[in-house]
């Protein structure tokens, strides 16, 4: 479409169309266990995006916290960057001067002026777990007044703490299932055998071990007595200080659906219904089990390589007191904490009971969840969805502008220049 668009215009008229574009920066990778996932996402995000509108480029995060950018970022082969690849990409720093806009800079100047800024207007942080998905580069988007998409910093931080989300959920009479936190010791990742007992009385075995900050099923453990806990514990505190404990369920069954606001109406995607082969699904069989690793689609009805051929089944059969549950319950908590961008809630049941809980909410999920809107009753393409938040972010941005001199008349105690 745009190139036929491009065949009726002149080339001034057209550069200068390409320059109104708004300029996308897309974040990825990061300092997590969920680091390749997240770079997974963000080379869909960036072929998704609507090119007729917006310019977007790629903003790669390596482990160790370097941020690079550069064109062979958009090719999924060239990670992770060697040496020769990584002569190929510059290495910068966000400015946290407020402007309006987003500007990063080159790290290091050279004697001969180096790289020049680089500006953009939307940033979509594309990142997945600890460091990027935690509230932390949102609140670093917030410090420099740079509009950015998904949610807000207190939401990401809520959100993925396992432990506060229940106590939100419980607040919001949606039911959950019962848990203790176990801490981190302050040296080694040991928990006596008496403090464990105490700890987890009154959860029961089988029960779940889990990391309280991590997603993608990384440290996931089934215990059936105390020496298991015990066993599961140093995989969960290498990456996290804390693990939540809870029941396991029988005949589990788990349930997904996905939640935004479009035109000011809070929708839900899609449900799907992960298909275990196992009792539980592990981090491997999530996103490295086959398939010929895609990096998205724009048109629905395909069938999606977004989590790296995770099987599943969209739009389930389910009775229509559980299906209104889960839409009911996952609008509940989205709307509870002034909602934006497009979380992925996660239910678990048991089939035979017919109970459901609500699980965990993932504020970032893998894929952006593209494929459950998609899927949707009203389907809403992946460029089109990525297009809805672009404009959120700059729709928040402007709500939350602050005056160029912040402090009010009244409170200003210090003489301001001329």
């Amino acid at each position: 479409m745009l190139k036929s668009l491009v065949l009726g215009l002149s080339y001034t008229n057209y550069a200068a169309m390409s320059q109104t574009k708004k300029h996308i920066a897309v974040f990825f990778g990061g300092r997590s266990p969920e680091h390749d996932v997240s770079v997974v996402s963000g080379l869909q995000v960036l072929q998704a995006i609507d090119q007729s509108r917006y310019q977007a480029f790629p903003v790669y995060i390596d482990p160790v916290g370097k941020w690079l950018t550069g064109d062979i970022l958009r090719k999924r082969e060239n990670y992770l960057l060697d040496k020769n690849t990584l002569k190929q990409v510059q290495q910068v720093t966000l400015d946290v001067t407020p402007s309006g806009k987003g500007v990063l800079l080159p790290y290091k100047a050279s004697l001969f002026g180096g790289g020049k800024p680089i500006e953009f207007d939307v940033a979509i942080p594309a990142f997945h777990g600890l460091i990027g998905e935690d509230g932390g580069m949102q609140g670093l988007f917030e410090t420099a007044g740079v509009p950015y998409t998904g949610m807000r910093t207190m939401a990401t931080s809520l959100l993925m703490d396992k432990a506060a989300t229940k106590h939100l959920l419980k607040s919001l009479d949606i039911p959950v299932l019962p848990y203790t936190i176990l801490r981190k010791p302050d040296e080694g990742y040991l928990i006596s055998r008496d403090e464990l007992e105490a700890l987890v009385k009154d959860i029961g075995f089988p029960c779940i071990v889990k990391p309280v900050h991590l997603g993608s099923s990384i440290g996931v453990a089934k215990a059936d007595n105390v020496e298991e806990i015990a066993a599961s514990l140093p995989g969960v505190f290498e990456y996290d200080d804390a693990a939540i404990v809870e029941p396991f369920v029988q005949n589990l069954v788990e349930y997904n659906v996905a939640t935004a606001r479009f035109s000011r109406e809070t929708r839900t995607s899609a449900i799907e219904r992960p298909k275990a082969v196992d009792e539980l699904l592990d981090f491997k069989q999530k996103y490295l089990s086959g398939g010929d690793n895609k990096t998205g689609t724009k048109s629905p009805g395909q069938t999606s390589e977004g989590m790296l051929s995770l099987t599943r089944e969209l739009n389930p059969r389910l009775d229509q007191k559980t299906e209104d549950n889960i839409r009911e319950w996952a609008i509940k908590m989205f709307e509870a904490i002034d909602g934006t961008g497009a979380p992925r809630i996660d239910f678990i049941g048991d089939s035979k009971t017919g109970e459901i809980w609500m699980n965990e909410v993932n504020p970032i999920p893998g894929s952006f969840g593209y494929f459950l809107w998609e899927a949707a009753e009203d389907p809403i393409l992946f460029t089109d969805f990525m297009s809805a938040l672009i404009e959120e972010a700059l729709s928040c941005a402007r709500g939350r502008k602050l005056p160029k001199d912040p402090v009010p008349m009244d409170a200003r105690l210090l003489r301001r220049p001329l």
